[in-house]
């Protein structure tokens, strides 16, 4: 589902924009590998190695927020084709 006011190209050039230059610099060293979910409007984040547990936070402070994910100091925020399976819940 898409954001009401930014659609995903809007909602990644801002994300990745802010990612650059406002947090890579404070932020990488110490949580390289972790997720970090930034609400593009207000510049709040939160990181976390749990992407889910990162969104879940940011979306409790701004439940009506425009986020972007990524992984710190990664290209992409995991793989495709991994043979990693995921017990039944």
């Amino acid at each position: 589902m898409g954001h009401v006011k930014f659609n995903k190209e809007q909602i990644a050039t801002r994300g990745r924009a802010i990612y650059e230059r406002n947090l890579r610099a404070t932020i990488e060293a110490d949580n390289f590998n972790k997720f970090v979910i930034i609400d593009i409007e207000t510049g709040d984040y939160e990181i976390d190695s749990d992407d889910f547990a990162a969104s879940d936070r940011a979306h409790q402070k701004h439940p009506e927020g425009a986020f972007y994910g990524m992984r710190i100091g990664q290209r992409s925020s995991g793989t495709i084709g991994s043979s990693t399976t995921r017990d039944a819940l």
